[in-house]
Order: structure tokens, then C-alpha cells, then sequence
């Protein structure tokens, strides 16, 4: 008989739980991505697959595709996670299409980063951001999703924002009584938690106030 010998797996380092997190507005649109490479070229994803002009999702590859270099410029080299939302996706948070001439009208549609550790400092958009767009009006388009918190690991926190956001309404989108929910990023364990102020979450998060 053939001795079992399997190799070692160790259980990996427990992560504690107070510990920095971040809790950002929870954005409904839809997901995406930007891979901009070293020589400027600019590829589109969605959740799911990389996506063209002629192949899109809510025109978002379009959108990057007339943007490229301009996003290039702004973004830097790199995979950029966020979310494309707005007129005609999902929630809409308010924004609808805007009239562009004859005939034509332009869709108001956003692009939020995840990665608010770089394009935040003390909750405000880093310079930077504005400063490489050089006076781009693209920049009004590209911005990271709003962060309502950041510090040690607290339901007190978590339950202020979220009911800030319930009677408040979005902070991304001023004026819209219907936002989504928050994400809750722990710093130590690298998981990002969501909460949500609809029916799947409802009285969770209120019960701990």
C-alpha cells in the first residue's frame, strides 16, 4: 500500500479585526475596469470580460476608447477597478442625457475608482488627479467613490454611515434619496464587506444602533 504522504499547508495568519478600515459609498451601476499599458494604450473590462466599442456594456468600452489618452494621461499604467454608472444604468442616481447639439443628446454617465487609498487624502480627490488632466472637462467624468470613514474597525461608524446615507441621501450623486449601501474595506485582511440599505441587509445594521 502506497503511504499517504500529503504536503504540509499551514493555516494562514489570523487577521484582527480592529484594524484600519475604509468605508466608501457603495455605487449601483455596473462594474469595470481600465488596463492602461507602459506606451498609453487603453483596454476596457466588465465584471465578467474585456469589452470593445462593438462589443460593449453601457458603453463604457466607447466611452474609454474616445478617451484613451486623456485617461492615459490621468490614470497612469496599470489595471483601475471602479464603477460606471449614471444615465441608464442600474439606480441612475438622477443623471440623465443632456442635450449635445442637434439632434444629439450626450449620456451622463460616471466612472468611480475603487482605490481611494491613491486618489484620496483626508477624504478630498488628490490633486494630482486634477493637475495630469490639465484642465481636461474629462476630469468632471473620472473621480473615486466617496469615502464616508476611515479608521480603527467600528460598528458605530458603520451604522453612522449608513444612516447618513439613508437620510441624507448619496454622496456621490448630492440630491438622490436612494442610495445603495456602503463598502467596508479591512486594511489587515484585504477584504472589502458591503452593506446594503435595501431588504437584503435591512434591520442588521439597524438593530446595532
Amino acid at each position: 500500500m502506497t503511504t499517504f504522504a500529503p504536503e504540509f499547508t499551514g493555516w494562514s495568519k489570523t487577521a484582527r479585526l480592529f484594524r484600519e478600515i475604509t468605508i466608501t459609498e457603495k455605487l449601483d451601476g455596473t462594474n469595470a475596469g481600465l488596463h492602461v499599458s507602459e506606451d498609453g494604450q487603453v483596454v476596457a473590462q466588465s465584471r465578467n470580460r474585456i469589452i470593445t466599442p462593438d462589443a460593449d456594456n453601457y458603453g463604457f468600452a466607447r466611452w474609454a476608447a474616445d478617451h484613451a489618452d486623456e485617461l492615459a494621461h490621468i490614470l497612469g499604467p496599470g489595471l483601475h477597478f471602479g464603477e460606471w454608472w449614471g444615465s441608464g444604468i442600474q439606480r441612475r442616481y438622477g443623471l440623465t442625457d443632456r442635450p449635445a447639439g442637434r439632434d444629439r443628446h450626450e449620456v451622463d454617465r460616471r466612472f468611480s475608482l475603487f482605490n481611494v487609498d491613491r486618489w484620496y487624502r483626508e477624504d478630498e480627490v488628490v490633486e494630482s488627479m486634477r493637475s495630469r488632466a490639465d484642465q481636461s472637462l474629462l476630469v468632471d467624468a473620472v473621480d473615486a467613490v466617496p469615502v464616508l470613514y476611515r479608521g480603527v474597525f467600528s460598528e458605530d461608524a458603520i451604522t453612522e454611515a449608513m444612516t447618513d446615507l439613508r437620510t441624507g441621501g448619496s454622496y456621490a450623486a448630492p440630491g438622490f434619496m436612494n442610495p445603495e449601501g456602503i463598502c467596508v474595506y479591512h486594511s489587515q485582511s484585504r477584504t472589502v464587506y458591503k452593506i446594503t440599505l435595501d431588504n437584503n441587509d435591512a434591520g442588521k445594521w439597524e438593530a446595532a444602533a
